[in-house]
């Protein structure tokens, strides 16, 4: 009876490591600590101080010069935002805008519901839906744990055997993409990466946000 509770709290413990260990991640690094330990780790990454604010750190992130900056809430880190250097005009920011979309859906490591990824129409005024209906171009993502497909295996298992699901009916197969958005409201929403498009005079670039919802303020110091 002994070992058997020994080994109830080793698993335990792994458990509640494993969940504090499960933040965003930008480039392997943890959203998470402070800033001063973030800017280090960024900066061994080979991001450098902005020669023009010091609040910035400057470099390339997939393939693009970009500037980034680390938000904090209570000296912890909740968000790192990484903006496009390079401004463009509106035609080349859809392709942008729908290439990053792209890139995030075709990436393994990440999931997003249809409604929250929509890409940008050939045709589509962009300026016009700003100016005039106040638009927002955003796409959402949710960042997997390492360990997502057999988690989300599990949970398929609350609910069927593993017959079902190794030779499922056309009824099961509907059902298993509904199941998984269950699945990301409840163990995704915290890990999020979201980019938006900036508009400044005229033109546009892309922000790009990891964000760790667990050290976002919620209202605690109100």
């Amino acid at each position: 009876m002994k070992r058997i509770l020994i080994n109830l709290l080793i698993t335990l413990i792994a458990l509640v490591a494993n969940a504090e260990k499960d933040v965003t991640q930008f480039l392997g690094i943890p959203v998470d600590g402070t800033k001063s330990e973030m800017i280090q780790k960024l900066k061994a990454k080979g991001f450098k101080t902005s020669s023009t604010d010091p609040e910035f750190l400057e470099g390339e992130f997939n393939g693009t010069p970009v500037k980034i900056t680390v938000v904090t809430n209570g000296n912890k880190v909740w968000r790192i935002a990484v903006f496009d250097e390079i401004k463009l005009n509106e035609q080349l920011i859809k392709n942008r805008f729908n290439n990053l979309c792209y890139q995030f859906l075709n990436n393994g490591k990440y999931s997003t519901i249809p409604e929250l990824c929509k890409l940008i129409p050939e045709d589509e005024d962009v300026k016009y839906e700003t100016i005039v209906h106040n638009k927002e171009y955003q796409a959402l993502f949710f960042q997997k744990s390492a360990n997502y497909d057999d988690e989300l295996r599990s949970f398929y298992l609350t609910k069927y055997s593993p017959e079902e699901l190794n030779n499922p009916t056309k009824e099961i197969e509907d059902y298993l993409p509904i199941m998984e958005l269950y699945y990301i409201r409840d163990n995704c929403l915290h890990k999020n990466v979201w980019i938006k498009i900036i508009e400044l005079n005229g033109k546009y670039n892309i922000a790009i946000f990891y964000d760790n919802e667990k050290n976002k303020a919620n209202g605690e110091d109100l």
